[in-house]
């Protein structure tokens, strides 16, 4: 494909990265990926990947705008409350970049539409507060040999990791990590014990970066390792992720 005088002026900042150019542009206008979650994670996430220009964003979220999320889920504004999310979400990245793309999906996911819907991307970005759309994504991604760049929020803490076992032997799903559902008693998310609200941009920014180098392939990503940041005494580390070849979702699988 051939830029034009506008796409030049607005990627212009990309395209003089060695590292990325045209070609790594070109990979970024063509990529398609689907953001499940307009929140706090799904907020500067998809602003990111609009702004960079990522060609085909798909977003899957069937809540509306509350009050309270605009302490965090930035892509949202006062007016929007009451609006669903993913129009809302739509209108800002449409402001911001007209060259992307959108497919919006106003519904939850589940067994029955997990597979068509994420069938069409080529990366899932999964910013969902619940375990068992979690293990749902990464299982259909498992399946459909999807890269997932999967993000998790805490009050002062974030996690973030890129599984894809279809790319190497060695390489863990999110089921690797996490096997089961924890225990309902045991699951709280923002509403039960808060959250500093720019944690949310720490961490969907990571996740927003950690997608454009995969696509672009440039530098190291999280496939095989997770990053913890604790924002309460700004400090970071990685761990590796070990695969378990017993995992009855891809411990069968290998590139």
């Amino acid at each position: 494909m051939e830029f034009t005088d506008e796409q030049l002026e607005r990627y212009a900042r990309h395209i003089i990265l060695k590292e990325v150019g045209g070609e790594g542009q070109k990979a970024l206008l063509d990529a398609r990926v689907l953001v499940v979650g307009a929140g706090g994670l799904g907020s500067p996430l998809l602003l990111y990947l609009a702004a960079a220009g990522v060609g085909n964003l798909g977003i899957i979220d069937n809540d509306t705008v509350e009050l309270s999320n605009l302490q965090r889920q930035v892509i949202h504004t006062t007016p929007d409350v009451g609006k669903a999310k993913v129009r809302s979400a739509a209108e800002k990245i449409t402001a911001l970049n007209p060259d992307v793309k959108l497919d919006l999906y106003e519904e939850r996911l589940t067994s029955e539409n997990a597979a068509k819907i994420i069938g069409a991307y080529d990366i899932v970005a999964d910013g969902t507060d619940n375990f068992k759309t979690r293990h749902l994504v990464s299982d259909t991604c498992v399946a459909l040999n999807k890269t997932l760049v999967s993000a998790a929020l805490g009050p002062y803490e974030g996690q973030l990791a890129t599984f894809k076992p279809h790319a190497s032997m060695g390489l863990p799903c999110y089921r690797c990590f996490l096997p089961v559902e924890p225990d309902p008693d045991e699951q709280r998310t923002c509403s039960d014990f808060g959250i500093l609200g720019a944690v949310a941009g720490v961490m969907g920014s990571l996740q927003a970066l950690e997608i454009l180098k995969e696509i672009t392939g440039v530098g190291e990503g999280l496939a095989g390792k997770m990053l913890m940041v604790d924002a309460f005494t700004m400090t970071m580390r990685k761990i590796g992720l070990p695969k378990d070849q017993g995992c009855p979702s891809c411990g069968g699988s290998h590139g």
